[in-house]
């Protein structure tokens, strides 16, 4: 079985997990607003539901998916000790744009 981070390796992979991390959306839905085939978006499916990110259950004619936070949340914990790298840059970058906004003249219309 391939790694968490070989399937979410894969961009349509990772565009259909963003898709289904706002709603859960039938194949068809998928289709579309990715203007996939459709047997790419099955094929992709597939691979998600088979590593448990997406489970499905059938409504009337179609085929509905969504989201499986147990990976994701696996994925999350793996990445927590690199937090600290990038959340040091992003809290300098707030305080840089804080002092930018006080610095004398700004906010004023010339």
């Amino acid at each position: 079985m391939e790694s968490s981070f070989a399937i979410i390796a894969e961009p349509n992979r990772r565009a259909i997990l963003s898709l289904l991390a706002s709603s859960e959306r039938s194949v068809g839905e998928i289709e579309r607003q990715l203007r996939m085939p459709q047997t790419s978006v099955s094929k992709h499916l597939r691979v998600l539901r088979e590593a448990g990110f997406v489970e499905s259950r059938v409504e009337a004619q179609r085929r509905v998916y969504r989201i499986r936070p147990e990976p994701l949340m696996e994925v999350d914990a793996w990445l927590a000790p690199f937090r600290r790298f990038w959340t040091a840059h992003v809290d300098a970058l707030e305080r840089h744009l804080d002092r930018m906004g006080q610095a004398p003249g700004k906010g004023k219309n010339p």
